[in-house]
């Protein structure tokens, strides 16, 4: 479990002159976990260790290897859009465990 703080859209509130985008941050799922990535290497991580673990990790993620719990949320592809406010709990799930009957 990864806690992220997500950024606020600065750019989107000036453009749409709505303080909705300064509560809500919309976010691709690829964008969330690379802010997990970077979270959980931490700020002195090399960068080409950053790039290796995002492109190998979204790999999976468009594989199917794996599905991507966001906030009690499942999602198994990397180009849907989360709606985030504050930070949000990023959970990483292997696929065919999310399957198995209960």
């Amino acid at each position: 479990m990864i806690r992220v703080s997500v950024p606020i859209d600065v750019r989107a509130v000036i453009e749409t002159d709505s303080p909705a985008f300064a509560l809500a941050t919309p976010l691709r799922v690829d964008d969330l976990v690379a802010l997990a990535i970077n979270e959980a290497l931490g700020p002195r991580a090399p960068q080409d260790k950053r790039a290796r673990a995002i492109r190998a990790t979204l790999g999976g993620l468009r594989e199917g290897t794996f599905v991507v719990d966001v906030d009690g949320r499942t999602y198994e592809r990397a180009e849907d859009v989360v709606v985030c406010a504050g930070s949000v709990t990023l959970r990483f799930f292997i696929e065919r465990e999310m399957r198995a009957p209960r």
